[in-house]
């Protein structure tokens, strides 16, 4: 198993566990009504949105919560903006923040103050990039699927990693295979469960159990702030890290 998708393993477990519901349902409502801006309130044409609702219905996001976003997001004259920043948490741990907000200077003023209160340091934007590749990252219940035959079937498509765990597959493009990828999956009339562009460390760190946790609690920092979307570092999941956070749940 990759080290990256290893790492995504245990974060989706964890994540499974300890995300807050109205954080997820926050997060992609801001997706929906961005994509709506973009291109319009249909689906049929409008590829991101599609994606957003089928990250949203990944969730159990009511329908006509869905609905509702779509309307707003026609109707509403706020307009949120794409921001990401760049840093490092103690350890060395490089941090990369994706962010969706309607005011900028509460936005950075809180991503600042995370990165200072738990003694990390905001970088400059582009300053990550040797570390980080954007990827495609889809994820594909197991029911009923045949798991080899679809391995082989997505390859062309773009698919670089291939990863089968207890209930899903996991599947991992280039960035410019990802639309090709969402295409392949339509045509084949498999529903995915979330698809997302994610930033893969190239390498990862290992630090003790007790400096790894610490820059957990900074990313959970970061996590709570409702303006932050996502966010990637390159903290390596060792096994020692991995059994004491199982011992917490």
């Amino acid at each position: 198993m990759s080290g990256h998708n290893k790492w995504s393993t245990i974060k989706r477990k964890k994540g499974a566990a300890d995300a807050k519901r109205s954080k997820m349902f926050s997060r992609i409502v801001k997706e929906i009504m961005v994509a709506v801006k973009e291109s319009g309130g249909d689906p049929d044409g409008n590829a991101q949105l599609k994606v957003a609702i089928q990250n949203a219905k990944g969730v159990n996001m009511p329908k006509d919560t869905i609905t509702r976003a779509i309307s707003k997001a026609e109707s509403d004259d706020a307009n949120y903006q794409e921001m990401t920043f760049e840093g490092y948490a103690p350890g060395g741990i490089a941090i990369f923040v994706e962010a969706l907000s309607d005011n900028n200077n509460r936005t950075v003023a809180s991503v600042r103050s995370v990165f200072t209160k738990r003694g990390g340091s905001l970088g400059t934007n582009g300053s990550l990039s040797f570390i980080f590749d954007r990827k495609g990252v889809f994820s594909v219940s197991k029911i009923g699927l045949d798991v080899e035959e679809f391995e082989l079937e997505t390859i062309d498509s773009g698919a670089e990693d291939f990863q089968e765990l207890e209930e899903h597959v996991i599947i991992t493009t280039a960035l410019e295979d990802f639309g090709n990828m969402q295409k392949k999956l339509d045509e084949m009339a498999i529903e995915v469960e979330n698809a997302e562009l994610q930033r893969i460390p190239n390498n990862t760190t290992a630090l003790s159990v007790e400096a790894s946790k610490t820059v957990l609690r900074m990313i959970e920092a970061f996590e709570e702030d409702d303006d932050v979307q996502n966010v990637f570092h390159n903290l390596e999941m060792t096994d020692e890290l991995e059994e004491a956070l199982a011992g917490e749940d």
